[in-house]
């Protein structure tokens, strides 16, 4: 008997925990890292990362934290996105002053019940070959 009510007890808490990550709002990248390949030092290169809404409840993007002056969050939706809807952050690369192979984080701050995600980049940065 005591068997029975431990495996029920099991299957009810399993299934509770399974429903409870189903609901609230959620992001669903269509891609989390972007290689950005050979650059010239100098050069200015942006990327839109694209997701989805997969949750049950709407989703806030609060603010974009980037790790380094050379990355700069140029947009991401203000208004609610509700489930299934869709949106878009853009994340600008300023090469100046950087060398070799660089890799950036951006962190998206928001009412996801997974917590904040994070979207990265690479790039070689190739020295920029001065004319005489």
């Amino acid at each position: 008997m005591n068997k029975t009510i431990v495996t029920v007890l099991f299957f009810l808490g399993l299934f509770t925990s399974l429903w409870a990550q189903k609901t609230g709002p959620a992001i669903a990248w269509e891609e989390t890292t972007f290689d950005f390949g050979d650059i010239t030092q100098g050069e200015k290169k942006e990327h839109i990362y694209k997701f989805s809404n997969s949750g049950t409840e709407p989703l806030v993007i609060t603010n974009v934290e980037v790790t380094c002056g050379c990355t700069t969050p140029k947009g991401w939706p203000r208004d609610p996105i509700n489930p299934g809807g869709k949106g878009e952050v853009t994340i600008r690369f300023d090469s100046t002053h950087k060398i070799g192979r660089q890799t950036k984080v951006a962190v998206i701050v928001s009412n996801a019940t997974g917590g904040n995600s994070q979207i990265t980049f690479v790039a070689n940065v190739l020295e920029k070959k001065i004319l005489n």
